[in-house]
């Protein structure tokens, strides 16, 4: 019993080992299957961890008997083969997939190589046929737009073109006309020419004629400038005289009444006699007032 149970001890130790190398050796191919190989090995771990506290459990001293601590690790042992058959199906699994995803990988890739070249080529395609297109619709464009041009020039150069002959014939018709002022313009100089010298003569002669008229006029003038002057001396010692006859008269009207008083006299000829002594506003006053002022201008002035 110490023997078989050392063997089993042993077999069930060594069968997390057994099935991780296992997994180690079906990983080295599969890439892919790493992470099914980590939790198979850690599922391992787990289990021969359990298998220890059984196996623990049948050594004898324990409470149970041998035939039952016996059957307890028949059962674990038989639960740990199918655990590492189940690893190894798992293992194999994975790898299988591991295979197929490389083929799904590898096909992808050549039908993925197989579509850019495709697609290369009929984008080159693609262009090559625009770039065809658009050179034959550049040269279409392009003839049009020269043929449009050419009409419009042809256009805009007859319609030049008869502008320019408007032009020259209006020009042609201008010069005449000028030319035909410009002689009207030279018989007209003449003629005024002619005239101005006319008006020249006229005037000379007419400055003549002023001139002595003038001359006339000024000795005639300058005559009766005398004359007035010798009438205006006249005039004053006239003046000079009526004022001093006025004063006499009014002075001896004074001294003597019984000739007359200047009561005696009406208001006209007081106005009269008034302005002889040169009193002023005599036409406005009355008659006692004319002889009051009389009175005093012949006082003042004895």
């Amino acid at each position: 019993m110490s023997s078989l149970s050392e063997r089993m001890r042993t077999g069930l130790q060594e069968m997390p080992s057994n099935a991780a190398w296992l997994l180690s050796r079906a990983r080295e191919p599969v890439d892919s299957a790493e992470n099914a190989a980590d939790s198979a090995h850690a599922g391992a771990r787990d289990r021969r961890r359990k298998w220890s506290a059984a196996l623990v459990d049948a050594v004898p001293g324990g409470g149970d008997s041998v035939e039952i601590r016996m059957k307890r690790a028949r059962d674990a042992a038989e639960r740990a083969r199918e655990a590492e058959a189940r690893a190894v199906e798992a293992a194999q699994e994975s790898k299988e997939s591991s295979d197929h995803a490389r083929e799904v990988s590898a096909h992808g890739r050549a039908r993925l190589s197989e579509v850019e070249r495709e697609t290369s080529q009929e984008v080159k395609q693609r262009v090559t046929d625009a770039q065809k297109a658009a050179d034959e619709a550049v040269q279409r464009e392009r003839a049009a737009a020269e043929a449009d041009a050419e009409d419009q020039r042809q256009e805009v150069q007859a319609e030049i073109e008869g502008e320019i002959e408007d032009a020259q014939g209006q020009a042609e018709a201008a010069q005449q006309h000028a030319e035909d002022l410009v002689e009207e313009a030279t018989e007209r100089l003449a003629e005024a020419r002619e005239l101005a010298d006319e008006a020249a003569a006229a005037a000379r002669e007419a400055a003549e004629e002023a001139q002595r008229q003038a001359q006339e006029l000024a000795a005639e003038a300058e005559g009766q400038a005398s004359a007035a002057e010798a009438q205006v001396k006249a005039a004053e010692q006239i003046r000079e005289q009526s004022k001093a006859t006025a004063k006499r008269t009014a002075r001896e009207l004074q001294r003597n009444p019984s000739n007359g008083s200047l009561e005696s006299y009406n208001k006209p000829e007081l106005v009269e006699l008034a302005a002889s002594v040169g009193i002023e506003g005599r036409t406005n006053m009355t008659k006692n007032e004319l002889v009051d002022a009389i009175a005093r201008a012949s006082r003042s002035k004895r």
